[in-house]
């Protein structure tokens, strides 16, 4: 049996789509997981297998840096015995500092490479690594920041979800109840703007509608303030920083509130809950914003920059959304249309045939 090893880390963005391609191939293959200490955070150690390498982000801290090259180097030995000893057939990188030194010492072994990236733009690690994969995974045709020459290397499949997403209830009333129900999602990256700036928007539009929110928070000094906030003003809420059993949740929600994240929106759009997407505005390559326009060009969302945000302007947006029937729900038929074909099968599929074919 062909032994595949996928590597991620970091934020739950990268491990989240790393997880379900574990999911998809685990049946077919034998497969393994490396990550970092960040990345293992959103692992369940019981539901995969997988191995802790650290590696240092070399221009964290230019006073570190020569500290830095010296661990990388010892990053780099460390995945060599690491891969040889365990005589893997692929390796699937998802980008990221992290998985360089994985994927130096699988080309120096000759291992079989396949870049997977979820986002709409290229990332670095992963742009470098062009020349020498095999394939790139990607859900856009027309995924940024690829040379011409590599255009003949990408392989399409669908937004790789969480497997219980596809079997999950989708959101499907068309009309907006009395009470409207705000999902509220920071993510892992800028979530502090959310917590500081969204919520005195919450707060404002909650004087113009009656509302219930269900919010991501950075950390706990962020939900003791929210707490009291929310409490203040008597608005309905629950909030949470991780929350695994959220599928549940959200399923009758009007609307989202998110950053662009590709997992992030690709399960909104799935569930066909319309969203506002706020870019984080210092993610590498501005991929956020490319992902986020990937929807709006299909109108089934609404773009917003965080630099033109102000709480007059978003808070008419909200009112906008919810009280323009016609545009709300024209942005509901959008997301049913967009993602009506996504299928679980189909993408295990389209990947088990892509390794059984290299």
């Amino acid at each position: 049996m062909k032994k595949v090893l996928i590597t991620t880390g970091g934020s739950g963005g990268h491990v989240i789509p790393s997880l379900s391609m574990y999911d998809a191939l685990k049946d077919n293959f034998v497969v393994h997981i490396v990550t970092d200490k960040r990345g293992s955070k959103f692992i369940k150690k019981k539901n995969y297998n997988f191995t802790l390498i650290d590696v240092p982000n070399l221009f964290s801290n230019l006073f570190l840096l020569p500290y830095n090259i010296v661990n990388f180097c010892l990053s780099i030995l460390k995945s060599y015995k690491y891969l040889k000893s365990n005589d893997f057939d692929f390796l699937i990188s998802t980008g990221g500092y992290m998985s360089l030194p994985l994927f130096i010492a699988s080309n120096l072994l000759n291992i079989k490479i396949f870049i997977f990236e979820p986002n709409s733009v290229i990332g670095r690690v992963n742009k470098l690594s062009l020349n020498f994969s095999k394939k790139i995974i990607c859900y856009n045709k027309n995924l940024r920041g690829i040379p011409k020459k590599f255009l003949d290397k990408v392989y399409l499949i669908e937004p790789l979800l969480r497997k219980e997403i596809y079997y999950n209830q989708k959101n499907t009333k068309m009309k907006l109840g009395k009470k409207k129900k705000i999902l509220v999602l920071g993510g892992s990256q800028g979530a502090k703007f959310f917590d500081e700036f969204v919520s005195k928007i919450i707060v404002k539009f909650s004087k113009l509608e009656q509302i219930s929110v269900l919010q991501q928070v950075a950390d706990q000094k962020s939900k003791q303030k929210l707490e009291y906030l929310y409490q203040k003003h008597r608005i309905e809420y629950e909030l949470f920083d991780f929350d695994d059993k959220l599928l549940t949740k959200i399923v009758d929600y009007d609307l989202a509130i998110s950053r662009s994240g590709a997992s992030a929106i690709s399960e909104l759009s799935y569930l066909n809950i319309p969203f506002v997407a706020i870019p984080f505005p210092y993610a590498k390559d501005n991929h956020q914003y490319y992902n986020a326009e990937y929807y709006e060009k299909n109108n089934c969302c609404w773009l917003v920059m965080q630099k033109d945000i102000n709480e007059n302007n978003f808070t008419n947006l909200l009112i906008k959304i919810f009280r323009d029937q016609n545009e709300y729900t024209s942005k509901k038929e959008n997301l049913i249309q967009f993602t009506k074909e996504y299928s679980w099968e189909k993408n295990r599929t389209n990947l088990i045939k892509l390794i059984n074919e290299n």
